[in-house]
């Protein structure tokens, strides 16, 4: 088997709480060194989050609960504190060695530090220096900090997420996980890699990338905002039902609910036959799937009376037969223990200090020839920084003169 993709990339990691810190973890797996840079004491925000933490084998409070499990695995801990002109210093000197910096830092932030993309740039010509933001390096808006629930709102997501209006609890919703940071997370690590091939492939220099949350949301609106790019009117709040072929939506059954998409014209018809009522399927006002979209209220209704006639194991089953998807509303235990789940390998084993077999989410790519096969435990607070340290000339006594003036 070769090394991993990015064997020999080594990424300084500013960012914290979660967008910046999942690319980075992201970039670590596919076999970067990542340096995660924290502050003494604290750490990254994220720690601080709530919990649950795990438990200290002596009983003590600590600081690694899931929200910094999430997006901190094969990364290496170094507290720095980069208000300091000595932190500065050693951040600077790591960068000069450094493929990749990321920070998520407010705009203007680094600057007064001298650690900003000019100031890097001028000791290390070729880094690529990427800032991850609520709003992006401009604008009106560049000043602002942003979390994730904001940009859902600022930017349409929600809008469009929720009950049917006119239904009970109708109005805006938020998207249950933090699903603007994941999707920044995502564009952050694609510039960064896309940066690195032009820098090795096309003789390209090292460069500065802007990802920021506000743009990451529009964009990922697709075709529900190109509706409105085509005829000026913003798509309803559907709830449950799907966004092109219909019906879709959750159908409840005698035990429970499914989920169910059909999406062309030859679904239709086998769905029909599945539900006993094949004359639906020559019913001229659902003949097709725009007759079905414009009559999707009265075709939902009937489906809807179906399907309560029998259990959510039977239909399941049948509508496989059928070749329609469809699936179970699983919570996450039944999540982790569907056979699916359990044979692409999901649910990883990794050795931390605090559990010896800590669970925790794979990177989702599979690669043939370069496999992701072992996942390093997030770090505890600082635990590699008098290794990381002693490779730009801190010995023990220089880090011990720091540790007294609480710099790392």
């Amino acid at each position: 088997m070769s090394a991993l993709p990015l064997s020999g990339i080594k990424i300084l990691d500013l960012t914290r709480v979660l967008a910046g810190p999942l690319s980075a973890q992201m970039l670590a797996d596919l076999g970067a060194e990542v340096i995660k840079i924290e502050r003494p004491g604290g750490g990254d925000d994220a720690r601080a989050f709530g919990p649950p933490y795990l438990k200290d084998p002596e009983g003590k409070a600590n600081n690694n609960n899931s929200f910094y499990l999430c997006a901190n695995r094969n990364k290496k801990s170094v507290t720095v504190n980069i208000a300091s002109p000595e932190g500065q210093d050693i951040i600077r000197e790591l960068a000069k060695t450094a493929d990749v910096m990321m920070e998520n830092y407010k705009v203007g932030d680094l600057k007064r530090y001298r650690l900003d993309y000019e100031s890097i740039k001028a000791i290390n010509p070729g880094i690529i220096y990427c800032s991850v933001t609520g709003f992006g390096q401009t604008g009106p808006y560049a000043p602002r900090a942003g979390y994730d629930a904001i940009l859902q709102a600022m930017g349409g997501l929600m809008s469009v997420t929720g009950h049917i209006d006119g239904e009970p609890g109708e109005g805006p919703m938020k998207v249950g996980p933090s699903i603007v940071d994941y999707m920044t997370g995502m564009n952050t690590s694609i510039g960064i890699l896309s940066a690195l091939f032009h820098r090795k492939a096309n003789g390209g220099e090292g460069q500065h990338i802007d990802v920021c949350l506000f743009d990451t949301v529009i964009a990922s609106l697709s075709h529900w905002l190109q509706i409105y790019l085509v005829n000026g009117v913003t798509p309803p709040r559907r709830g449950t039902w799907g966004n092109g072929g219909m019906p879709a939506g959750v159908f409840r059954c005698t035990d429970g609910e499914l989920m169910l998409v059909v999406g062309n014209d030859g679904q239709f018809q086998r769905t029909c036959a599945v539900l006993g009522a094949p004359e639906l399927a020559t019913d001229p006002r659902f003949l097709k799937n725009n007759d079905r979209v414009v009559h999707g209220k009265e075709i939902m209704a009937i489906f809807a009376g179906l399907f309560l006639k029998k259990p959510v194991a039977y239909w399941l089953d049948e509508l496989e037969k059928a070749g329609v998807p469809s699936g179970p509303i699983n919570n996450f235990e039944q999540v982790f223990a569907d056979p699916h789940v359990q044979a692409r390998g999901m649910r990883v084993k990794v050795d931390h200090p605090f559990e010896k077999d800590l669970s925790l989410i794979r990177n989702a790519i599979t690669f043939s020839g370069t496999p992701i096969k072992n996942y390093r435990a997030p770090p505890l607070l600082g635990a590699d920084t008098a290794d990381v340290l002693a490779t730009i000339g801190y010995d023990a006594a220089k880090l011990e003169a720091l540790k007294e003036k609480k710099i790392v």
